[in-house]
Formats: structure tokens, C-alpha cells, sequence
């Protein structure tokens, strides 16, 4: 069964907030980003701030890895950055932002999650790359590196017994909710706050 990534989209206009849009969509194959990044277009006229967080784990072993899942996972943590980045540049202007989820087992690893903790290691480069080819358009692009976080993800791929202890390794003892990681991306997406900010990763992770 193929799982539909939902994508929200909103933004400011002459001083109000437009109502968003949700998008439900498989975001690993480029037509998807491609058409996605068209509604959002038709419906606001153009992109100032990209937050790619699109993302899927797996407990798992290397010994049960296949082809059909690692590219499954790669498809969605990692090719979606692509594509849509792709096709959203052509709406951003000078001053736009991108921002890109990794997570603190890019840096720390997972044993558990082999699949997940290769693709964000691959976005933490790409995050690094993309700024370096993108600074002279005057767009930046950085990353949030997030540690554990009470998400949807979480349950939905998570045994009851890890749920039960989830984030009780950080020495806060706790998991973040998402409000605790959110300023984060509300910086690098303001020009004014983070203007001379490209190719970081923030680390709101309680740990490290």
C-alpha cells in the first residue's frame, strides 16, 4: 500500500493569513513534486520559504533490507528534497529560503533505523551543496537537525515498548513536542532574523 505524504501550504497576504492548501501525495516521484509545486503556485502566486520534511523509518535489521524498501525510504526522505526544490526555484526570489529536515542520527547515528539515518546524513551534504550553488540567486538554504520529537512518525513505526521509552536517552529525560522545535524554522525562514545564515543545520535536538 503506497502512503500519501500530506503537504500543507500557506502564507501572508497584504497582511493577512490565506487560508492553506492540503496536497495529499506521494512526494518520492518527481511528477507528484512537480504538480504539487503548480497548485501551490496557482493558488499564491509564488514560493518564498521551501520546508521540506517529508520523511518515513523502519526498525530494522541490514539483514532484512531489500531493494524495493531502501528506495522506498530513499524516494521519500531524500529524492523529494530534489524534486521539489527543482521545481520551486523557478518561483523563489532573492531573499528566499529553503530549509531542510535532517535529524540529530545523521550525526549520532541509530542503530535500529539504518535506512533512515543514511538518507538524513545524505540531506545534511545535500543542505551543504545546494547553499553553496544557490548563494549567488541570493537564496539561502539551511537545515534542522531535530532529536526526538513526539510526531505522528513516531507511532506509526515505533514497537509499543520503544514508544514507552522514547527520548528518555536525552538528559532531559523527554521527547520535544513540535512547538519546542518550530522556532527553528521560523528563524531561517525569516530574512531579518537569519540573513546571513546559509548552509547551517540547527540543532534543536536536548542532547548534544
Amino acid at each position: 500500500m503506497q502512503t500519501k505524504r500530506c503537504v500543507c501550504f500557506m502564507r501572508l497576504k497584504q497582511g493577512k493569513l490565506k487560508e492553506p492548501i492540503m496536497i495529499a501525495t506521494d512526494l518520492g516521484f518527481e511528477e507528484n513534486c512537480k504538480r504539487v509545486i503548480e497548485e501551490v503556485v496557482n493558488s499564491f502566486g509564488r514560493i518564498d520559504v521551501l520546508v521540506n520534511c517529508a520523511a518515513e523509518q523502519h526498525e530494522v535489521s541490514i539483514e532484512d533490507i531489500d531493494e524495493a524498501r531502501l528506495e522506498r525510504v530513499f524516494r521519500t526522505n531524500i529524492f523529494s528534497q530534489f524534486f521539489l526544490v527543482k521545481y520551486a526555484l523557478k518561483h523563489m526570489k532573492e531573499g528566499s529560503s529553503i530549509i531542510n529536515t535532517t535529524s540529530v542520527v545523521a550525526y549520532a547515528g541509530n542503530s535500529s533505523l539504518l535506512e533512515y539515518t543514511a538518507t538524513k546524513g545524505a540531506i545534511v551534504s545535500f543542505t551543504r551543496g545546494l547553499a553553496l550553488q544557490l548563494a549567488p540567486k541570493g537564496i539561502r538554504v539551511n537545515g534542522v537537525a531535530p532529536g526526538p520529537v513526539w510526531t505522528p512518525l513516531i507511532t506509526a513505526s515505533f514497537s509499543e515498548e520503544a514508544i514507552k521509552q522514547f527520548g528518555s536517552e536525552t538528559p532531559m529525560k523527554r521527547a520535544a513536542q513540535p512547538v519546542e522545535v518550530a522556532p527553528s524554522y521560523v528563524f531561517l525562514a525569516c530574512n531579518h532574523c537569519s540573513s546571513y545564515y546559509t548552509g547551517q543545520i540547527l540543532h534543536p535536538n536536548g542532547k548534544f
